[in-house]
């Protein structure tokens, strides 16, 4: 029997974005089914009944929630291609701590760059430049987080980079200025073809963030 999987998700989502490249890498087929979050569908509610959020993996009609864990998953599940966590347990569990870093992190700190104000956006400018040195300083002299290919901290952060554009613009940053390493390794992610399908363009995540700060009056 084939596998059904299907992915219930919102196209501007880094989480989402996640699972989009962890599918994409080992090549599964899959249905993409775009949710509207104002009207979320019965299946999302039913399937997610604790959190009502995307992104929602279902493989054969059982339902994985939460990114990192859809991700871990699909790497456990299909296993015989592309590896995105290390063998070695330690390792694993490095590749595991880091990729939490960047939820508490890069996912917080980011949004306070469009959303704040004043005092507390110029914390959130210090605190992201200083997030982004330390991963720099993890990554080191590897081509990517999994070493020569594409590992699971990759698919963490990477989706993080189509919302650069507006954390750049609405707190007036320049990152490739204050950390080079950080762009030069994004650059690289985005030459993966598993990354760069599954990605939407900055350009068009900026215009979806001056939406947003029109409508709730954050401009």
């Amino acid at each position: 029997m084939a596998d059904e999987v299907i992915l219930l998700d919102y196209w501007v989502s880094p989480f989402g974005m996640r699972v989009r490249i962890a599918l994409a890498e080992k090549g599964i087929k899959h249905e993409y089914r775009e949710e509207d979050l104002r009207n979320k569908s019965p299946l999302l509610l039913q399937m997610n009944p604790v959190h009502k959020k995307i992104p929602v993996l279902i493989h054969n009609g059982k339902s994985i929630c939460e990114s990192l864990i859809a991700v871990q998953y699909i790497d456990e599940v299909w296993n015989e291609k592309s590896p995105l966590l290390p063998s070695d347990p330690y390792q694993r569990s490095q590749a595991r701590f880091w990729a939490d870093y960047v939820d508490k992190k890069i996912y917080e700190v980011g949004r306070n760059l469009w959303t704040k104000k004043g005092e507390e956006q110029e914390a959130a400018k210090k605190e992201f430049i200083e997030a982004l040195k330390l991963l720099e300083q993890e990554l080191g002299d590897k081509t990517y987080f999994g070493g020569d290919k594409i590992g699971f901290v990759d698919v963490a952060l990477i989706p993080f980079y189509t919302w650069f554009k507006g954390y750049e613009t609405f707190g007036n940053i320049n990152v490739e200025k204050e950390c080079p390493k950080f762009i030069a390794w994004a650059k690289r992610c985005m030459q993966v073809e598993s990354i760069s399908k599954s990605l939407p363009d900055q350009d068009k995540v900026y215009g979806f963030i001056v939406e947003i700060t029109k409508k709730f009056g954050l401009e």
